[in-house]
C-alpha cells in the first residue's frame, strides 16, 4: 500500500526556507501545500516557485491550516519561540529551524507546548541526521578510538558583516555563536553529552554581540572540547575525536561532510566518503525524511534529534554568553537566577 504524501507547510520565504523546499520538492512521499510570510507578495512568489497550492501573508492562517500536518519554521531564530510556538498551539507538528531558540527558557517552553499538545517538534540540525556524521558517530560509540579524550571543531565566516547586518543585531540574535558556533556544540554533545563545565572568551562587536568565540567544554570524565566560531574570518570548518587508542579527522565541512578519517593505533588509516546516492553535502533531505518517518510511525520526537538533547545544547550556549557577556533583549532573566541560573559551571 502506498501511504499519502507528508504535506508541509513553510513559514517564512529567505534562503533557508528556499534550500529545504527545494530537496523537499525531490521526495516523492512529501508535498508543499501553503507558505507564509508576513507579507502576501514573498508568499505569492515562493508558493509558485515550489508549487504550492496556498500562500499566506500572516503565520495564523498557516498554523491554522489543517490540510497541513507539519511546518517548517525557517524565521531568524529571534522569532522561532513565537512561530512555533503558533504552530503548536493551532495542533500543527513542527520542524524548526537550529539554533532552536534565543535561549534554554524559551526552548522549555517550546517543548512543554509540543507534548501538551501532543505534537511532534524536532529542531532542525541536519548534521544529526547525515549518514556519514551518523557513520561517525557509531564509530565513536562502538570504541574504534577508544575513549574520547578530546574534541576539535570550528566554524568561521570571512565577513565582514556590516553593522546594520543581522549577524551584528542583539535583537535579532546576533553574533557568531547562535548561527555558528551551534554546530561545534552539538558536534562535541553528539559524541559526549552535555558538558560538566564550561569557559569562554569572545571578541565583542560595539553592538555587543560576538564576532568569534572560542569555549573550552570539559567533563567529569576528563573528555575536553575545543570549539571555535567567528563571523570575522573564515575557517576550515574542521573537526576530530581523539580517544585512548586512536582519532578521527573531519578534513573540511564537519557538519556536512565529504569525508573523514579513522587512524587506529597499529593500522592504516581507514577513509569513509559519503555515497553519492545520498545526495550533495547540502542537502536537507535527511532531516526532511526523519521527520516524515517518524510521524508515519506516530512519534512526538526523533531519536537522532532528541528534545532533550535541544535542551542540553541551549544550556550550553547560554552558559558560553554567560561568560563572555552576550546579552539578547527578553533573555536577562536566564542569567539573573529568576528562572535559573545556567546550569554548567566554570570548568
Amino acid at each position: 500500500m502506498v501511504e499519502r504524501a507528508v504535506r508541509w507547510g513553510i513559514l517564512a520565504t529567505g534562503g533557508i526556507a528556499a534550500a529545504f523546499a527545494a530537496d523537499l520538492v525531490d521526495l516523492p512521499d512529501a508535498e508543499i501545500v501553503a507558505v507564509a510570510s508576513r507579507r502576501p507578495g514573498p508568499a505569492r512568489a515562493f508558493a509558485e516557485r515550489f508549487g504550492a497550492e496556498r500562500a499566506y501573508g500572516d503565520w495564523e492562517s498557516l498554523a491554522a491550516d489543517g490540510d497541513v500536518d507539519v511546518v517548517y519554521v525557517a524565521t531568524p531564530h529571534s522569532a522561532h519561540r513565537a512561530a512555533a510556538g503558533l504552530c503548536l498551539r493551532a495542533g500543527r507538528h513542527v520542524l524548526c529551524e537550529k539554533p532552536f531558540t534565543l535561549n534554554v527558557r524559551e526552548a522549555a517552553e517550546l517543548v512543554a507546548l509540543a507534548r501538551e499538545h501532543d505534537r511532534f517538534l524536532m529542531e532542525a540540525m541536519w548534521m544529526y541526521c547525515n549518514p556519514l556524521v551518523r557513520r561517525l558517530k557509531g564509530l565513536v560509540e562502538d570504541g574504534a578510538v577508544g575513549e574520547v579524550r578530546t574534541v576539535q571543531a570550528d566554524f568561521g565566516l570571512a565577513g565582514p558583516f556590516p553593522a546594520a547586518h543581522r549577524l551584528r543585531d542583539p535583537a535579532m540574535g546576533g553574533g557568531a555563536l547562535l548561527d555558528l558556533g551551534v554546530y561545534p556544540v552539538s558536534f562535541a554533545q553528539l559524541l559526549l553529552g552535555e558538558p560538566d563545565g564550561v569557559t569562554a572568551s569572545a571578541v565583542l562587536s560595539p553592538e555587543g554581540v560576538d564576532l568569534q568565540t572560542g569555549a573550552l567544554l570539559s567533563w567529569d570524565s576528563g573528555a575536553v572540547a575545543a570549539l571555535h566560531c567567528s563571523i570575522m574570518g573564515g575557517t576550515g570548518g574542521t573537526a576530530s575525536v581523539t580517544g585512548s587508542r586512536g582519532r578521527i579527522d573531519v578534513p573540511s565541512g564537519f557538519f556536512h561532510p565529504e569525508r573523514f578519517v579513522l587512524h587506529r593505533d597499529g593500522r592504516e588509516p581507514e577513509e569513509f566518503t559519503a555515497d553519492p546516492a545520498d545526495g550533495p553535502r547540502t542537502t536537507m533531505r535527511h532531516e526532511a525524511v526523519e521527520v516524515m518517518r517518524a510521524l508515519r510511525a506516530g512519534e512526538r520526537e526523533s531519536p537522532l534529534v532528541p528534545l532533550d538533547g535541544t535542551l542540553a545544547v541551549m544550556r550550553t550556549l547560554d552558559a558560553i554568553r554567560d561568560r563572555v557577556g552576550v546579552r539578547y533583549p527578553g533573555d536577562e532573566d536566564e542569567f539573573t537566577g529568576e528562572t535559573g541560573e545556567p546550569s554548567l559551571t566554570p570548568a
